[in-house]
């Protein structure tokens, strides 16, 4: 069936309000809806029609985002569903095909999301860029090292989170070129992040922060919540729910985290997003007691591929013949020769060196996902010995790559 599809009016924002209330089994509380319209671009919107009825819909939000040796606009898709009544039509297919198309005249190299299935977007070429890493760690557990990070001239001031607000966007702009996958934040992106109506809250408590500074300003901060409880016995048994936590420097760091296992009337603090390499499991004494656990988090699609791979910085040099297979934009599909020292991608009819989806290299672009564990997995064809591993190491980034803020 044919679909028409094209961006929507302000006018129709309603409507695609009750499209995603319908596709993610949700609902939306007043501020929440202020909130999601902040954000929405409605000339980067899409939605796909049933008639007069909408369908099926998805944005893309605007940012700058981090990656290997400096910063790119990135396309940050959100907000993709389809009802119920109109899965198996091709509507996702269609939508998708021509975002990206969208994006790539738009002339950004790649793009971004968040999944909300992760079965879904590999067959758009979207590739599991990054994974994130979620802790429980008991408090009567949580004792540092020895050699633990500490400076004197800091200190920790408790505020209200409204008053701290510039102090939580000039930290955030300082940290957030040294690591991949962190992504520039509007007015209203701030504004979501510090969110504090009932259903922001949830089940726990109002929004709460800790900063560490000194006499020369703030080096670090956290913003958690606190879920109050107590056991049959009456012993306090709350938890901090850690939002997230950004520093400048290691003493900082440590003295944010202690500060969050210390808090009086809780028993352990939850941390659900946190970058895999997250410092902290090197500041507890018995890092079993971090009780981590694994998850997906950014999904990256490379939209323009040489673009995208003489736009980023590497790790070793490399020349070689990358092929790459793109039914989804076959602009990207063929033979592309590599050359980091000369920063240079460019079609040629030699011999690949490898052979691979355009999926994979999305996974591999923020520097986070080694390319060898593909090979031994059979998604990637070597032709020549030793190329994936080239270009694995080649590829590959420290620190790992981390989006921090689900958008």
């Amino acid at each position: 069936m044919n679909h028409p599809i094209r961006p929507i009016a302000e006018s129709e924002f309603p409507a695609a309000l009750d499209l995603l209330d319908e596709a993610f089994v949700s609902s939306w509380a007043p501020g929440q809806i202020e909130r999601f319209k902040g954000v929405t671009e409605f000339d980067r919107s899409l939605a796909a029609f049933d008639g007069d009825r909408m369908v099926g819909f998805t944005q893309v939000m605007s940012f700058d985002m981090t990656v290997p040796g400096g910063v790119l606009p990135v396309a940050g898709v959100s907000s993709v569903g389809v009802l119920a009544s109109h899965r198996r039509r091709g509507v996702l297919s269609s939508l998708m095909r021509r975002q990206l198309a969208d994006v790539h005249a738009k002339g950004e190299v790649f793009a971004a999301l968040y999944a909300s299935e992760a079965a879904i977007y590999g067959r758009y070429g979207y590739g599991r860029a990054v994974d994130n890493v979620f802790y429980t760690i008991p408090k009567h557990s949580s004792a540092f090292r020895a050699d633990a990070p500490a400076d004197p001239a800091l200190r920790l001031r408790i505020e209200p989170p409204e008053r701290a607000r510039e102090d939580f966007v000039r930290l955030f702009d300082k940290v957030r070129p040294t690591r991949p996958g962190l992504y520039s934040r509007t007015a209203a992106r701030w504004d979501a992040t510090l969110a504090d109506d009932e259903n922001a809250r949830g089940s726990a408590g109002r929004l709460r922060c800790v900063l560490a500074e000194d006499d020369d300003g703030v080096r670090g901060y956290a913003l958690f919540r606190v879920k109050r409880a107590v056991t049959d016995h009456d012993v306090p048994d709350g938890e901090v729910l850690l939002q997230e936590l950004f520093a400048v420097d290691p003493a900082a760091y440590a003295a944010l985290w202690r500060s969050l296992l210390d808090r009086d009337l809780c028993s352990r603090v939850f941390a659900a997003n946190r970058p895999l390499d997250d410092p902290v499991m090197h500041l507890l004494a018995e890092p079993r007691h971090l009780n981590a656990g694994t998850l997906d988090e950014l999904w990256i699609r490379l939209v323009d591929v040489p673009g995208a791979l003489t736009q980023r910085a590497y790790s070793a040099p490399v020349e070689l013949v990358v092929e790459v297979d793109d039914d989804v934009c076959p602009w990207n599909a063929g033979r592309w020769r590599l050359s980091t020292a000369k920063q240079t991608c460019e079609r040629t009819e030699d011999a690949p060196d490898l052979s691979l989806p355009v999926r994979i290299l999305g996974a591999a672009y923020l520097g986070g996902r080694s390319l060898e564990s593909y090979r031994l997995a059979g998604q990637i064809a070597e032709h020549r010995e030793g190329a994936v591993r080239e270009l694995s190491a080649a590829m590959s980034w420290s620190p790992l790559p981390w989006g921090g803020l689900v958008f």
